[in-house]
């Protein structure tokens, strides 16, 4: 066995994303990489997948890398030899239901948005497109003709035979036994073949890309990988006379698609219950395997299917296959650098769309590994935005029972996981349960989202239009805005930055000015060298050589590994304090007064300005509360430690039910930021938006010597702003925006918002998104005639730079 001593990069697993990995690093011109498969390349998943390849995913990036997957498949046989399957056959998703048509609607509207190639097409033409469908039901369909499908198995050697041409070694039926570590780092792995040889690899970077063995690869490292197994199944026909090539057809109110495969039809299913698999572990002999039949589990699928395309009923049944797939807990992939470690490297977790992701994921993470810079925003698949308690084994079982079928589900706004809830509750979750609130559950965190009255339905009740809770946010909106809100903003994450370097290291890992007083909160973000935005966060000096960070809730682990990354020689301690502290935001025009009524302390702004934070005392107990708001009211954020919250909570609710107080959701602080023109990170602003172009040169302290994207800020300055981020209300009240709807600027499509939300003070609905701008000033753009295309309408919409309430912020500082 001639396996090298040292490799720059060991990849481990052989499936399309190994391969599409090794591909795109060779393609780089990396030498000394290494490939090892336990089995046989292919053997895991990748051989049974259905091979769809759809361009339409659910950002721009997500849908860039999809649209980058089968520009590549399409080149990939010309360029190796190895025919791939790959035909532009287009897709036909079709609705049975008004709030399904809505969905596609907004889809297609999106897709035009992110330059895909869409059309809402008659039933007439869905029949023409496929003549087999019965369209009894049928109220709506969209098509993608440049969609198409392959063969997995020869895309994934296709990429292995590219890889190889270009010097990759490819090796299999060689397993990884052990990942060796030093410290932060990986440093090598140890392998077996099945003929019982041993030996280790040195490697500088070890990429995981195990699929469904991903999880136990990460534990070897310490590196947690959540997700699971489920039984994924699908039937084949028998041969079918005179079958021509057919669009891919999907009914997802039936949990169904169809795929012309020479000349028989794949019937697949993502039943709304899915069976988790290998609880106990995967076989250790598992190679080109099948899992049992169920079929009183697909039947009910196959009833539905036999009525939608008659012709299934005639065809005989020749293969009813059952195998699986890895199900991540959020139905997103796993991709990028580990947090745990600064050299390994995860890729995979790819929720039934492994094939149509390969090509781009590959891709991104060849790039990302090479220049060591992510190369464009990929929030919604970085490994980082897993919370490490995922990984456990009975939360990602019970889990996956859901995550398989929700891509097939109704993707209504604000929906919410059904399974796996409870795991993590702030100290306040009982009182919020007791008054009403409708959790949320966001990075395994239990959030009141809305309160419902005493009579309602503690649940939500789903819908593309106004939604149960609608009138309940509006009311908590405007408590807020006219009298005094109280919510639980114990969820956010709080990092403590602690050392004689502290200020320091901040000022060079952050962008605002950090030698401040003692009590002093400074709003800034992290930069890369690009300047886009790493992370959104408020800094508050604590002491001489202490600092507390809060960041979003979700990107808690990702801003600490951040931090980590960056420390260098700076001597400095960074620990995660999230749950050590509760947290109450008070906020409205009356919060002064409220608080005043259970504490002694003075909060006038000659003693607790604007952006300052004290010790205070409350009730019995002691707290600290930093005057700052995300909603634009004047208001505090209370930080209780957390044995005393009850005690706090009580005591500012007795106080508050004179004043009226109202206990607030997660909704209305969503419906309130978007009134002040606050970003939302990940939406509004992230790693690939520059802080110039999204209005936050404010937080930036220039003229401080050295921060990491300062020179990136100075060029743009000089050869000006390309985008700017501006805000929309619609001029009609009654529709809705969520995101992604595409912006149109004098009948032209030139963006899609970035986030939306009903502005109940203003109202109408209200959105955010990036405007190209190159040579113009703000005032010339903002002459123009902008409409947003809202499921195929355009609704007309005002635009301003400034904030719609409040623009000057003079409420915050009474």
């Amino acid at each position: 066995m001639s396996l090298p001593e040292k490799a720059r990069v060991v990849i481990i697993g052989g499936g399309v994303i190994g391969c599409s990995v090794a591909y795109h690093l060779a393609k780089k011109g990396w030498k000394d990489i290494v490939l090892l498969e336990r089995k046989q390349l292919t053997s895991g998943t990748t051989w049974h997948a259905a091979g769809l390849i759809a361009q339409l995913r659910a950002t721009a990036n997500m849908t860039k890398l999809a649209k980058y997957s089968q520009e590549l498949y399409g080149e990939l046989e010309a360029e190796t030899g190895v025919a791939t399957g790959f035909k532009r056959c287009g897709s036909i998703t079709v609705a049975l239901t008004e709030e399904r048509r809505e969905e596609i609607y907004r889809q297609a509207a999106m897709a035009r948005a992110f330059g895909v190639e869409v059309e809402e097409i008659s039933n007439e033409r869905v029949q023409e497109l496929y003549p087999h469908i019965n369209l009894d039901g049928v109220v709506g369909a969209v098509y993608l003709p440049k969609d198409g499908q392959g063969d997995p198995a020869n895309i994934a050697l296709a990429l292995a035979k590219g890889a190889r041409q270009n010097g990759a070694l490819i090796k299999e039926r060689v397993k990884v036994t052990g990942i060796a570590k030093e410290r932060q780092r990986v440093t090598g792995v140890d392998w077996q073949t099945e003929d019982g040889n041993t030996g280790h690899i040195e490697a500088d970077m070890v990429v995981n890309c195990g699929g469904m063995w991903g999880r136990e690869i990460g534990k070897m490292a310490g590196v947690s990988v959540p997700l699971h197994a489920c039984e994924h199944f699908y039937i084949v026909t028998e041969n079918i006379p005179d079958m021509t090539q057919l669009p891919v057809l999907r009914v997802p109110d039936e949990y169904a698609y169809y795929k012309e495969d020479a000349g028989k039809i794949l019937l697949g299913a993502f039943e709304p219950e899915a069976k988790p698999w290998a609880m106990d572990g995967i076989p250790e002999n598992f190679e080109f395997d099948q899992l049992p039949e169920d079929f009183d589990h697909f039947e009910p699928i196959l009833e539905k299917a036999v009525d939608r395309v008659p012709l299934l009923a005639e065809a005989g049944i020749h293969t009813f296959f059952n195998g699986p797939e890895s199900f991540t807990p959020d139905d997103a992939y796993h991709l990028g650098l580990a947090p745990e470690l600064d050299n390994f490297w995860v890729a995979c977790g790819f929720n039934s769309i492994g094939i149509q992701s390969a090509g781009g994921a590959g891709h991104a993470l060849a790039e990302w590994m090479h220049s060591g810079e992510k190369p464009f925003d990929l929030g919604d698949v970085d490994i980082a935005r897993m919370q490490p308690f995922q990984s456990n084994a009975k939360y990602l079982y019970e889990r996956s029972k859901e995550t398989l079928g929700l891509l097939y589900k109704d993707h209504f706004p604000f929906k919410q996981k059904e399974t796996a809830r409870g795991v993590r509750r702030s100290p306040f979750h009982n009182h919020m349960t007791e008054r009403g609130a409708v959790m949320g559950e966001f990075a395994g965190w239990e959030r009141p989202n809305w309160f419902a009255r005493e009579a309602q339905e503690p649940a939500y009740e789903y819908s593309w239009s106004r939604q149960n809770f609608f009138d309940n946010v509006r009311k908590e909106h405007m408590a807020v805005r006219q009298n005094v809100g109280m919510y639980d903003m114990s969820s956010f994450g709080k990092i403590r930055v602690e050392g004689p370097d502290a200020e320091a290291f901040l000022n060079y890992v952050a962008g605002g000015n950090y030698s401040v007083p003692v009590g002093k909160i400074v709003y800034t973000q992290f930069l890369n060298n690009r300047a886009g935005i790493e992370a959104d966060v408020t800094v508050t000096r604590l002491g001489e050589t202490s600092y507390l960070v809060v960041t979003p809730a979700a990107t808690r682990q990702a801003d600490q590994v951040w931090l980590m990354r960056h420390r260098g020689d700076f001597n400095v301690a960074i620990m995660d304090v999230t749950a050590g502290e509760g947290v109450l935001a008070i906020m409205g025009p009356r919060s002064r007064e409220l608080l005043q009524a259970v504490s002694p302390n003075d909060f006038s702004n000659e003693v607790n300005p604007f952006g300052t934070a004290q010790e205070i005392e409350i009730g019995m107990g002691l707290a600290r509360v930093h005057r700052v708001t995300y909603v634009g009211e004047l208001g505090w954020e209370v930080y209780v430690s957390a044995d005393q919250c009850g005690h706090v909570f009580e005591t500012v609710a007795e106080a508050g039910f004179d004043l009226g107080v109202r206990l607030c959701g997660m909704h209305m602080m969503d419906t309130c930021r978007i009134e002040k023109g606050f970003r939302h990170f990940g939406h509004d602003i992230t790693a690939e938006d520059h802080i110039l172009e999204a209005g936050l040169g404010f937080a930036v302290k220039k003229d401080k010597e050295n921060f990491i994207g300062r020179d990136a800020i100075l060029r743009k300055q000089d050869t000006g702003l390309e985008n700017r981020l501006v805000q929309f209300k619609l001029n009609d009240p009654e529709p809705l925006l969520y995101h992604n709807e595409p912006i149109l600027r004098d009948g032209e499509v030139v963006g899609y918002l970035s986030s939306g939300a009903y502005g109940h003070n203003e109202g109408a609905a209200m959105g955010m998104g990036y405007v190209p701008c190159k040579g113009e000033t703000a005032a010339e753009m903002l002459g123009a005639k902008f409409e947003i295309d809202v499921a195929g309408v355009r609704v007309e919409a005002t635009a301003q730079m400034k904030p719609f309430y409040d623009p000057k912020s003079e409420r915050v500082k009474v």
